[in-house]
């Protein structure tokens, strides 16, 4: 007997029964005499739903049978199935549309489909086109969309390995060590292929098909597309995430793009003249630290990265290479910590930072004459500066 998923596709409830229950890998599973959940295959993910009240959370293909995984083990004996139908039915629009896709670059372009996959929010197909131009995009899928208008039936059959071998059949290949019938999917007047997936019952109800893009992979290409429902829910969010753009850029559908390149390239030109000065910034802060007395000079800083402190301990340190430094800096609520020696300073840098990252609870390291670090904190700042100025009391 075929199974229920197959029998009609478009059931949703069903009262079977639990043959045999079992456990693989710590994950409680369940036979069932008959079942409305389509077992992952294809390219198509598997069907979710309940047993009587537990979730189904995966269904797969182990040595000729389904196994239904299940959220909690369940008894053998009566069961009452109940499909997730919305993932169902996105399955089916995904799934048929494929079809119909393949059928169509193969007939109007000569590009073969190699493989299909259906994701979470995107599907792809990967073709033996070597690249696809935006005008064979165009065409491509306007020749699609005329068939889902054409609202073509779709039906399919089993056959023997005899029927099929004489039948004009569209197919990727039979799977390993397949025997017996063989399913057929027909898209009347375009498309006759093997597949076990569920499908629609006519084009019309993948309701639209919509090409995101390609990429080249493996000499083809891959040629990413959603469809039906995802249609819409993409369009859709296009216009929420439009609208937030257009309230914060306080510009037009049509002039958002240029809007926000001009906004990058401002903010760009900004960035570059903050680094500007923070280097002048820092080769001055520089300058009036070299000057003070003493072997170890310190500074703190608010709201400046490490890669201002190592600016500065250069400008220090090329002024007066006999000086030490110890800088620090809260940013974002992080303490960073340098510590760095001139090439005349005694300061045994390697092992005193170590030291200080220890008292900071910091995280650092570094090699020769400086070392860094990030801390959770700098309130324990006042004793590691005592402890660097050991050495000289």
């Amino acid at each position: 007997m075929l199974p229920a998923y197959e029998r009609d596709p478009y059931a949703t409830t069903l009262e079977s029964r639990v043959l045999r229950c079992g456990e693989e890998q710590g994950r409680p599973f369940a036979i069932l005499e008959d079942s409305l959940f389509y077992p992952e295959g294809g390219g198509q993910p598997c069907d979710l739903g309940t047993i009587n009240g537990v979730a189904v959370l995966d269904v797969q293909k182990r040595d000729g049978e389904s196994r239904h995984y299940l959220g909690a083990p369940v008894a053998e004996g009566p069961a009452s199935l109940r499909l997730d139908w919305v993932r169902r039915f996105d399955h089916m629009q995904q799934h048929t549309g494929q079809h119909l896709l393949t059928a169509v670059a193969q007939d109007r372009f000569q590009w073969e489909t190699t493989a299909f996959h259906l994701g979470v929010a995107t599907c792809d197909i990967e073709l033996t086109a070597t690249s696809i131009s935006p005008r064979e995009m165009e065409q491509l899928e306007e020749a699609v969309a005329a068939e889902i208008r054409a609202g073509r039936e779709i039906t399919a059959r089993r056959v023997s390995p005899e029927a099929y071998a004489e039948a004009v059949v569209r197919s990727r290949g039979l799977p390993e060590g397949h025997t017996g019938d063989i399913r057929l999917v027909a898209i009347a007047g375009v498309d006759l292929n093997t597949c076990g997936g569920t499908h629609l019952r006519h084009t019309g109800e993948i309701e639209a098909l919509k090409l995101l893009g390609t990429e080249s992979i493996r000499g083809g290409t891959r040629l990413f597309y959603v469809a039906g429902g995802r249609t819409r829910a993409r369009l859709g969010a296009h216009e929420r995430r439009n609208a937030t753009l257009r309230t914060l850029l306080g510009a037009p559908d049509e002039d958002l793009v240029q809007t926000l390149q001009t906004k990058l390239d401002q903010l760009q030109a900004a960035e570059r003249r903050g680094r500007k000065l923070e280097e002048e910034l820092a080769e001055l802060q520089g300058t009036a630290l070299a000057v003070r007395s003493g072997a170890l000079v310190e500074a703190h800083f608010e709201g400046r990265d490490m890669a201002f402190l190592q600016k500065l301990a250069r400008q220090v340190l090329a002024a007066d290479p006999a000086k030490a430094v110890f800088l620090t800096s809260d940013l974002g609520g992080q303490g960073l910590f340098l510590l760095s020696g001139g090439e005349a300073s005694a300061l045994d840098v390697p092992a005193l930072g170590k030291a200080v990252a220890d008292l900071l609870g910091a995280k650092g390291g570094g090699s020769g004459r400086s070392f860094q670090g990030k801390a959770p904190g700098l309130a324990a700042r006042a004793g590691a500066l005592a402890r660097l100025r050991e050495p000289e009391g």
